[in-house]
């Protein structure tokens, strides 16, 4: 017996591929970000935290050595908004949106009352404007 198939769609077929294909570099880009973020992290804290312990248990670090360890952890406290910008697109459109050092010029503020609106989990409501709010 055989079971009868149904044509091929060549056109779906291949929008599907590519489809998947999209969102597979968007999940590899993810990780590529995340990875990058985690291990940094694990470089600037891990020292610190070992010689913490270390100095708990046998009082021999010296205390520069501590302190430049801790300074470590904090400029990697300092990467991370260098580091989200340069990976992630959407972050680098949402600072742009709303920081006025990165925002493209010609590209209007947005308003208090629009972002407070947006903000609110009531779900979606007609536009208001500031006199019925008032």
């Amino acid at each position: 017996l055989q079971v009868p198939r149904a044509p091929s769609q060549p056109a779906a077929s291949s929008e599907s591929r590519r489809f998947a294909n999209k969102h597979s570099k968007k999940a590899l880009k993810a990780s590529l970000t995340l990875g990058i973020l985690l291990g940094m992290f694990f470089v600037a804290w891990l020292p610190f935290f070992v010689t913490n312990v270390t100095q708990a248990v046998c009082s021999c670090v010296p205390a520069g050595f501590f302190d430049v360890l801790t300074w470590l952890g904090y400029c990697n406290s300092t990467m991370n908004p260098i580091i989200y910008p340069l990976f992630m697109r959407d972050f680098k459109r949402a600072m742009g949106k709303y920081l006025p050092c990165c925002r493209r010029s010609g590209e209007p503020r947005p308003s208090a009352i629009s972002l407070s609106m947006r903000n609110s989990n009531s779900g979606p409501r007609a536009a208001t404007s500031l006199k019925n709010v008032l």
